[in-house]
């Protein structure tokens, strides 16, 4: 797998969840739990993060304190904290970063495959990346709507591959 290639897809894959750390981290705490559910979206797009970057999706494994809640159609049985959310991030991060690393032409060729999808791996990353950052747009919308600021753009991750 070409060196510039993966690089560019780690910059820009990285730069959406660093995009959703910041609206996290900007979301006063009295909106945390309003009716828009500020800490729910955030989860949501960390739970099929995780669960997109995994290579063989029927061996997903949420970690604690996280369920299975998604695959169910309802929320968590509570409200998860910043503070959860953002370490639960920074595991993705670190995933996607390994992922990309030891990123090989056979990996990206490879099934991923659940009942609703039967796409390459390359295809998913592109998807979940896509996922991430329409979720991060949701976010920042929000927080721009009812406090009237959102973070900044974010051009590249900072963290080398």
């Amino acid at each position: 797998m070409d060196k510039l290639f993966k690089e560019t897809l780690w910059k820009q894959f990285g730069a959406s969840i660093d995009m959703l750390d910041n609206a996290i981290r900007m979301c006063p705490d009295e909106y945390w739990n309003t009716d828009e559910k500020f800490w729910y979206t955030s989860y949501h797009c960390l739970f099929f993060l995780d669960y997109y970057l995994t290579l063989d999706p029927s061996n997903y494994i949420s970690p604690k304190p996280f369920t299975y809640s998604e695959f169910e159609g309802k929320l968590p049985e509570r409200i998860y904290t910043k503070d959860e959310l953002l370490i639960y991030s920074k595991a993705c991060k670190e995933k996607c970063h390994t992922l990309l690393l030891t990123f090989t032409d056979e990996i990206a060729n490879k099934r991923w495959v659940n009942q609703y999808r039967d796409y390459s791996v390359f295809e998913m990353l592109l998807y979940n990346m896509r996922h991430v950052q329409h979720h991060s747009a949701q976010l920042n919308k929000f927080l721009r709507q009812n406090i009237n600021n959102a973070p900044a753009w974010v051009m590249q991750t900072k963290e080398e591959l």
